[in-house]
């Protein structure tokens, strides 16, 4: 049913204008309302009633659909957490987390309070399905309900912890031991105004990923080695981001949680393949640098390149000096463009940035810089550390090392050897 069919019934319904039931409609679903909950809030809203017009339907979870209206399911509450949201210009706390039965997972979000807790075996009846990300989440609302229900058999682990290779966008309730290895605090325009979070990186055995703290905690500090539980994933440039919020706990631990050596090493064209990745190692020849390399201008408002003396998002500026690189890195399985700042520019190339402007003016060319550069890498090969982001427009890696394999026959030969004994 499209939106319009579904203002012109409640038009009907409650007698009131369609085009106003649509302006409200679609504000409901802007904030990602499930359909059938926002068409009962717009009934209660006019002095209706709430009734939903999808008759639930009891299935398995692995049958559930984003095509369903609302379901009914029995399942086992494997993790629950809670997280604030801007609905309707007014802060809402939601309760999310995992269903599951013997045949599968299914998300949830409770827009409502829910007493149930993870380990619980409920029912849970007439609960809309939406689409999220590709799948089918549940939504728990006013006409949702929830009763105890025999204990469901399922192979899948009660409670959240996770080890941060295991992350997923999209994960709540989380709970996971790590090192924060860097944390600043940093000032942006919040949903109120200016607010003040903490962002930097944590690590455990398994992987480095990027951590933003919504709610500063104290005990969330560099070196510190701690708990966080009821934290949320999402996506930050192409890899999982770690969320904490004023519903999270961190407690201090009184071990140190060790923090990998070494960024795993894949084939750049596994690695692409897999999507981002905040910390990985790839090795490869470098065969191209891009235009847009050596002797660059910034813009002094966003830091976003500038070409022409014009800035995409200010217009025209007066441009700010830097050094950047965009080299092309293969390895015979696939490629990816490898982007050095300033700092691992100017080793590159030997020179900082006013030994760049120095022998742009002399030659009265700016493009001097990148040729230096390019004549200094292309055909070599290095091994490269970064963060690695994979969308539509192609693969990048912010490189934070960049390093010239040894042109020594024999070394290279025991290197080999030893990466083949491990």
């Amino acid at each position: 049913m499209q939106l319009d069919d579904h203002a012109e019934d409640l038009a009907s319904d409650l007698g009131v204008d369609k085009a106003e039931v649509k302006e409200d409609l679609e504000s409901l679903l802007d904030y990602n309302v499930p359909v059938e909950e926002a068409k009962a809030s717009i009934r209660r809203n006019h002095g209706g009633d709430d009734r939903s017009s999808a008759t639930p339907t009891a299935k398995s979870v692995a049958d559930v659909t984003p095509d369903d209206g609302s379901v009914t399911v029995t399942v086992r509450v494997l993790t629950k957490g809670m997280r604030s949201i801007r609905y309707q210009g007014e802060d809402q706390v939601i309760r999310e987390g995992e269903f599951a039965d013997g045949s599968g997972r299914v998300s949830y979000t409770a827009w409502e309070p829910v007493e149930f807790e993870p380990g619980d075996s409920i029912t849970v009846g007439n609960a809309n399905v939406r689409e999220w990300e590709g799948d089918a989440e549940l939504n728990l609302g006013t006409n949702t309900t929830v009763a105890t229900a025999d204990p469901v058999e399922t192979p899948y682990e009660v409670g959240g912890e996770r080890d941060l290779i295991d992350l997923e966008p999209g994960d709540r309730g989380r709970t996971v031991e790590v090192r924060v290895q860097e944390i600043e605090r940093r000032t942006i325009d919040g949903r109120d105004g200016e607010a003040e979070i903490l962002s930097g990186v944590v690590a455990d055995g398994s992987a480095r990923l990027p951590v933003t703290d919504w709610d500063p905690h104290p005990d969330l500090e560099a070196g510190a080695s701690v708990r966080l539980s009821d934290v949320y994933v999402r996506e930050y440039r192409g890899v999982p981001q770690v969320n904490v919020t004023e519903f999270s706990t961190v407690e201090r631990l009184d071990r140190e949680v060790e923090a990998p050596a070494s960024a795993p090493r894949l084939g750049v064209g596994e690695a692409v393949g897999g999507g981002g990745l905040f910390d990985v190692e790839l090795v490869g020849n470098v065969i191209e640098v891009r235009d847009g390399s050596g002797l660059i201008e910034r813009c002094p408002e966003c830091g976003r390149v500038v070409q022409n003396g014009q800035c995409r998002a200010h217009g025209e500026v007066d441009g700010e000096d830097d050094l950047r690189v965009k080299a092309i890195l293969d390895d015979g399985t696939g490629t990816v463009t490898v982007v050095l700042d300033s700092e691992l520019t100017t080793t590159v190339y030997d020179g900082d940035l006013e030994d760049a402007k120095a022998a742009a003016r002399d030659a009265m060319d700016r493009e001097v810089v990148a040729d230096t550069i390019r004549d200094r890498i292309v055909g070599r090969e290095f091994r490269v550390r970064g963060s690695l982001s994979v969308d539509e427009y192609g693969a990048n890696l912010d490189a934070e090392t960049f390093e010239e394999r040894t042109a020594d026959p024999a070394a290279r030969a025991r290197e080999l050897l030893a990466e083949v004994g491990r």
